[in-house]
């Protein structure tokens, strides 16, 4: 087995934790939230029965197939329940057969429960003329060894946390649930997301799952927190040197277009102007330095079509929105992005006769290699076993 030399390996951890100590300092502020600690999925999809244990950062690795974008489509599925768009969006994603488990004729029953610091979500779907019907659904309290737990909705074509007011945790689970989202920026081209026009006043308030709004999101930033919009243009210019600033001019309709200019001409560009890592990396830039992060972020593969340097920027920018308070789950195949983690920041992902296997990884496992090479060298020569990469 061959390894980097030990010089080399010494020197990029001594980089990495500068230059993540310089990025985190220039931004963090230590906020303490609440975030979901454990999460229990049976039935669903490759999970036969899986609970895992949540931490303010989660680097998902693994090899194709494995099943992350499967545990980060929980996620989103969760959202559209909480939204009451479960029957769409299971109608719109292959139907029921396909969410659970080796499908219907294996598993009859998907059921899930969410955990926070004393607050509990549970639901369990089963299905019904072709669809899911809400079997139960409820809420729960832990006081001290004590948890208490209330009906929501017990066989309903949808679910009813959504319309719960009844108890404080209902309002504090509904409050997490709206800001749960699946962010992907993997469309580029002429008709991406990215090139639609946007409404300064309605489209202003959150940065949409694929960017539709970014121009109108990025100049709400502009107009209201001008000194975070200095930050996010000065983190792309570290990219993109010839980047100069966005150029914002709304229509008489009040909406906008994403337009740029570069410090070599007067000419006003567009976002198919921008290479797709370029276009990508300003969503991301946004996302995870916006004035008010969303409670979790969720996201697959960021760092594709992204430069080295812009990876190392990208979890810099991770570390930052963690620092706020903000729970980051990511799923990567990026052994120059998980460098920058920790090893308790990271979950490895296997897939054994058909069912995702999650396991947390342990730094008194690794202190002897960690002293001499990066996390990413021990996953590519295997050290880190499970998740290896195909």
């Amino acid at each position: 087995m061959y390894l980097l030399p030990m010089t080399i390996g010494t020197f990029n951890n001594m980089a990495i934790n500068l230059a993540r100590s310089i990025f985190f300092s220039s931004f963090a502020k230590n906020v303490d939230v609440s975030r979901m600690e454990k999460v229990c999925i049976k039935g669903y999809k490759s999970f036969q029965d899986i609970t895992l244990e949540l931490g303010q950062i989660n680097i998902l690795i693994g090899s194709n197939g494995s099943g992350k974008s499967n545990f980060l489509s929980f996620f989103e599925f969760l959202n559209k329940i909480y939204e009451q768009k479960m029957t769409e969006y299971v109608a719109l994603n292959g139907g029921v057969d396909k969410f659970f488990h080796k499908g219907s004729k294996v598993t009859d029953v998907i059921q899930a429960e969410v955990f926070w610091k004393t607050n509990r979500y549970q639901i369990q779907l089963k299905e019904g003329d072709g669809r899911f019907v809400v079997a139960h659904e409820k809420l729960g309290y832990a006081a001290g060894s004590m948890i208490y737990y209330n009906d929501i909705a017990n066989y309903t074509n949808e679910a009813g946390i959504k319309q719960y007011k009844g108890l404080k945790r209902g309002d504090y689970i509904n409050n997490y649930l709206t800001e749960i989202k699946k962010y992907h920026f993997h469309d580029t081209g002429k008709t991406s997301p990215f090139t639609k026009e946007s409404h300064i006043q309605n489209d202003r308030y959150y940065l949409y799952e694929k960017g539709d709004n970014l121009a109108a999101f990025l100049y709400a930033i502009h107009e209201e927190t001008p000194i975070v919009y200095n930050r996010i243009v000065k983190v792309i210019q570290s990219i993109a040197p010839y980047f100069s600033d966005f150029y914002f001019h709304p229509t008489a309709a009040n909406t906008l277009r994403l337009q740029w200019r570069d410090k070599y001409s007067s000419m006003v560009y567009g976002p198919t102007d921008f290479s797709d890592g370029t276009i990508r990396f300003i969503a991301l830039a946004t996302l995870f330095l916006q004035p008010t992060p969303p409670k979790v972020i969720i996201i697959d593969e960021p760092e594709l079509g992204l430069h080295p340097v812009a990876i190392q920027k990208l979890a810099g920018m991770m570390h930052v929105a963690a620092s706020k308070g903000t729970q980051i789950i990511v799923a990567t195949q990026s052994t120059d992005l998980l460098c920058h983690f920790e090893p308790e920041e990271v979950i490895t992902v296997n897939q054994v006769e058909g069912a995702t296997q999650m396991v947390r990884l342990n730094s008194e496992d690794l202190n002897h290699w960690l002293e001499d090479y990066t996390l990413g060298d021990l996953w590519k020569q295997n050290i880190v076993k499970g998740g290896q990469p195909e």
